[in-house]
């Protein structure tokens, strides 16, 4: 038997397929380093996939079924100031996912996840900023035994705020990640507030972009990314 990962339904964002920032991390921890991970279709879950070792990437495959596919990237993308923890608490009070929420199971943003089991990541739109915030502190179950966050989950919590960015109240079509890249500078402690944000880069046609950031309650950079994502018609 070869190489393989399974996504947990715990981890899923639409309720048949994993969420996926958190795909995306586990791609990159096969990577081993700043990387950058492609969709190719929804992620199965409680299902084993075959990790494909390539030249300088790797993949991940269902049968012959291309899933996910990593490959080295760095991100040097410009990453706005931090927000404030009040501030971010702010905006989060004006979720949009509180009121319309295409997945309210998924497992960063999802309302309908309980405390200790979804990350509970609900970014709103800070007031006088072209960007959207929201206060996390990461539960224990997703660290090491010395309180280490670990990267798949980083990467989770870098995934939903980017989408938020892109969606407002006159225009709440559902995105859906298809890249993710991301840098990981310092660790993440588990227990600790930290502040996630997301912001928009732009788009053409149906595909849309976006960064995002974490950093810690005083505002050191800990994490930052870049998306690609698919507005569903």
């Amino acid at each position: 038997m070869g190489e393989q990962v399974t996504i947990d339904r715990r981890f899923h964002g639409p309720p048949q397929s994993g969420n996926g920032g958190y795909v995306c991390g586990v791609v990159a921890d096969l990577m081993g380093g700043p990387a950058e991970a492609t969709l190719r279709r929804p992620p199965p879950l409680d299902r084993p996939l075959d990790v494909q070792r390539l030249d300088g990437g790797v993949a991940l495959r269902d049968g012959e079924t291309v899933i996910a596919e990593g490959a080295p990237a760095s991100v040097d993308i410009d990453v706005p100031d931090p927000v404030a923890y009040a501030d971010a608490e702010a905006a989060s009070r004006s979720y949009l996912g509180f009121r319309w929420h295409p997945f309210s199971t998924c497992f960063v943003c999802g309302p309908q996840r309980a405390h200790g089991d979804g990350l509970r990541i609900f970014p709103g739109r800070v007031a006088g900023r072209d960007l959207v915030a929201a206060p996390w502190t990461p539960h224990a179950s997703l660290a090491d035994a010395d309180g280490t966050v670990r990267p798949e989950f980083v990467w989770a919590s870098l995934d939903c705020p980017g989408g938020l960015a892109l969606v407002t109240e006159s225009s709440a079509q559902p995105v859906l990640l298809g890249r993710l890249a991301a840098k990981l500078l310092a660790p993440v402690r588990s227990g600790r507030p930290h502040v996630a944000t997301g912001w928009p880069l732009g788009g053409e046609g149906r595909r849309l972009y976006s960064g995002t950031a974490l950093f810690t309650h005083d505002g050191e950079l800990l994490a930052v990314a870049r998306a690609t994502w698919v507005r569903l018609a």
